[in-house]
């Protein structure tokens, strides 16, 4: 698994040593043809996946018609630069580039929140109606499974996201040490297969849903996203402004819908 590295460690009491397996962290570069957007702290591994994905939920590609190539720097993932080349170049799509480098350290921060922020994500995720399809009470039930991947199993430190039909059967899962970096690898995944958007799957999430979670999720029209933990305030009223079915604490015996 190359998220995950063995390190030396002191077990006690008694100072016995031991080996541990830790969840790898290291940076990553995203840049649109020679331009830098962001950097994120991610765990190596479907780095691709991770660009794709976050180009897309910050409005700079569309799909992948918008996405001519993505690679890392020179093929060498041990640079820990991805660049993608985007149709009609850097001026094609500089006012999103802007967007969204601005506003990624202003997250980044916690400054951006509230309803200006709810406002650009509808527009930018444009209408799309609800599905008014949720998982069963046995789906649900299963969910918290889905979420469990061998790097988590291994460390204990990582996040994760899953895509499942509305059946509970498993698309894809990605792990992460930053929850949203999760996420985009999902999404970035269906993207490089050109299947956006995801109106036939549900979103779940290892941990509490926030605000970027379920803008993400709207970005490309996911209709239910279920967390294993809370959601938060705003991330309600993001899923309400978006008809997202959102839910927390999802487990084999209960779960809570927010909207």
């Amino acid at each position: 698994m190359s998220g995950v590295r063995d390190h030396e460690v002191v077990r006690g009491p008694g100072e016995r040593l031991d080996t541990d397996a830790l969840v790898v962290e290291e940076p990553l570069e995203i840049r649109v043809e020679e331009r830098s957007v962001a950097v994120t702290m991610r765990t190596p591994g479907d780095d691709l996946d991770l660009a794709a994905g976050f180009l897309c939920t910050e409005g700079i590609v569309d799909g992948a018609d918008d996405l001519h190539a993505l690679d890392h720097l020179a093929g060498d993932p041990t640079r820990n630069i991805v660049v993608a080349r985007v149709a009609g170049g850097v001026e094609a799509h500089l006012e999103a580039l802007s967007r969204a480098t601005r506003e990624f350290y202003a997250t980044s921060a916690c400054g951006i929140c509230g309803k200006t922020s709810i406002d650009r994500i509808t527009t930018l995720a444009g209408g799309h109606a609800p599905t008014g399809r949720v998982p069963s009470d046995a789906v649900l039930a299963a969910l918290p499974d889905r979420v469990v991947g061998p790097s988590f199993r291994a460390t204990g430190g990582l996040h994760a996201a899953a895509l499942v039909d509305f059946d509970g059967a498993l698309e894809v899962l990605r792990e992460d040490i930053g929850r949203h970096n999760a996420v985009d690898k999902v999404i970035g995944w269906r993207l490089r297969r050109d299947r956006l958007p995801i109106r036939d799957r549900v979103l779940v999430v290892s941990g509490r849903t926030g605000f970027e979670i379920v803008q993400k999720a709207a970005m490309v029209q996911i209709p239910v996203i279920c967390g294993i933990g809370a959601a938060s305030t705003l991330a309600v009223d993001l899923a309400r402004e978006t008809g997202t079915a959102l839910y927390g604490f999802v487990r084999e015996d209960r779960w809570t819908r927010y909207c």
